[in-house]
């Protein structure tokens, strides 16, 4: 039996990004609702949070979705904005919110990493592997030997 993936979760990491946008929550909010939008998704609930000044990060927002959740820290200090995108929805396309937040940002460079969530395989693959090696035990013997027998030779 062939179990299909439960769901996509995208990790996007945005360098470069202009400042003014990692800073401005109205910004980084209209950005989330576009790509929300154009991803054919449907927000349930956005929070958000700004820390004063700046800190470590600047802004924090999460949408609760009906396929997900969608979150963006962002660093100004940096000008990096660490997006995730959790979709377990045939129907959304993820991949079209990382274009919407991009004209948002404006990063210089853009890492995205799409990872397969509940990627079970066939049911053989979910039972756990156990692997067994006697290698330290039998190096730990051999040295405690070879000290031993080094101890004592006559001198």
């Amino acid at each position: 039996m062939i179990m299909g993936i439960i769901s996509r979760h995208l990790t996007i990491d945005m360098y470069g990004c202009s400042f003014e946008s990692l800073t401005t929550m109205e910004i980084l909010k209209q950005a989330m609702l576009a790509a929300i939008a154009e991803s054919n998704m449907t927000l349930l609930e956005f929070t958000e949070y700004q820390f004063q000044p700046q800190g470590l990060t600047g802004l924090a927002a999460l949408a609760l979705l009906a396929e997900g959740h969608m979150s963006i820290h962002t660093f100004p200090d940096k000008g990096y904005a660490a997006i995730d995108l959790f979709n377990y929805s045939d129907a959304s396309q993820p991949d079209n919110a990382s274009k919407v937040l991009k004209k948002f940002l404006k990063p210089e460079k853009i890492k995205i990493t799409n990872i397969k969530r509940g990627d079970f395989g066939s049911i053989s693959d979910m039972k756990p592997k156990i692997r067994v090696s006697s290698t330290p035990i039998r190096r730990v013997r051999d040295t405690g030997a070879k000290v031993f027998k080094f101890l004592s030779r006559s001198k």
